[in-house]
């Protein structure tokens, strides 16, 4: 009989080697955007080598069987979360996030919500060792080779609510106009793929947007993430017309109440020949590029 310190001397190896298999395999130079399956919401895992960004954490908490698919095992570390607005379909799942999973910064805007699940996810993440931030255009960020431009809230609409511009804290003010006006908008560069990330903004901001990147060199994009979950009052031909996607993905619930996606939105992007990846058809979806060119895994 051999003596049980081999056993375990050989278990030891064989774990060893099955987690530098997984490190080996499952990680990669490429940009990795995944729009998560949540359900009506959104939820988008962004990774770049051993890095994580999460955009939204979806109505509840199928956020975490995206996050256990498609991140390493061992990493419990999202880098950066953003939350674009405090709507329970887009902050609902960060709760358990919060609670499972360390976070770096806390990309959010100041504006305040006062359902009860908000409030237990503000307590979370001043509990947290979490760095909260305040996202306002003209703000950029950088994590790795992925840089984040902000692109909304304005400090015009945010002037709107005296004294909240650059406190750095959640639920400084409620607001005056809707929740989804002060969407978090950002344009994201890895390379020379672009992607626009829109939360749920309206045709008022989506057509601000468009007058803003017009004026911008670098206004074309490769992705968009269609505002609002495909809605009527949300993307516009305006804001395609000057960004030019090559790919539109729908975060939107498989036979959601609201009719998700419209029709009217849907002929927008079909007259643009813009390619549509939706979550209600396809679950998650992951697009994958190297800095140049890009695909959709899977499909």
């Amino acid at each position: 009989m051999k003596p049980i310190w081999k056993y375990f001397f050989g278990l030891l190896i064989l774990v060893t080697v099955v987690v530098w298999l997984a490190v080996i395999v499952g990680s990669d130079s490429n940009l990795h955007i995944i729009a998560c399956d949540v359900g009506q919401g959104d939820a988008i895992l962004l990774q770049n080598a051993s890095s994580q960004i999460l955009v939204d954490g979806g109505p509840g908490n199928k956020v975490l069987d995206c996050l256990s698919r498609y991140m390493p095992f061992w990493d419990r570390t999202l880098e950066v979360v953003v939350m674009t607005h405090p709507q329970s379909d887009h902050y609902g799942g960060l709760i358990e996030v919060f609670r499972r999973y360390n976070v770096g910064i806390f990309l959010a805007p100041s504006v305040d919500n006062s359902t009860q699940g908000y409030q237990v996810l503000k307590d979370l993440v001043k509990a947290s060792q979490a760095q909260i931030v305040n996202p306002q255009r003209g703000m950029k960020m950088r994590l790795g080779e992925i840089q984040l431009d902000i692109l909304n809230p304005t400090a015009e609409l945010q002037d709107e609510e005296p004294g909240t511009v650059g406190k750095n804290r959640l639920g400084a003010f409620s607001p005056k106009r809707d929740l989804n006006d002060f969407s978090v908008v950002f344009n994201l560069s890895y390379g020379s793929f672009d992607a626009l990330f829109t939360g749920d903004i309206g045709p008022e901001i989506s057509d601000q947007m468009a007058k803003q990147l017009a004026l911008s060199d670098s206004r074309r994009v490769e992705y968009i993430k269609v505002p609002h979950h495909g809605s009527r009052n949300g993307l516009t031909g305006e804001l395609l017309d000057v960004t030019s996607p090559e790919v539109a993905v729908i975060s939107v619930g498989k036979d959601n109440t609201y009719g998700h996606p419209h029709e009217e939105t849907l002929k927008i992007l079909r007259d643009e020949d813009i390619k549509i990846l939706r979550t209600d058809e396809m679950g998650s979806v992951e697009v994958v590029t190297d800095g140049e060119k890009w695909w959709v895994v899977g499909k």
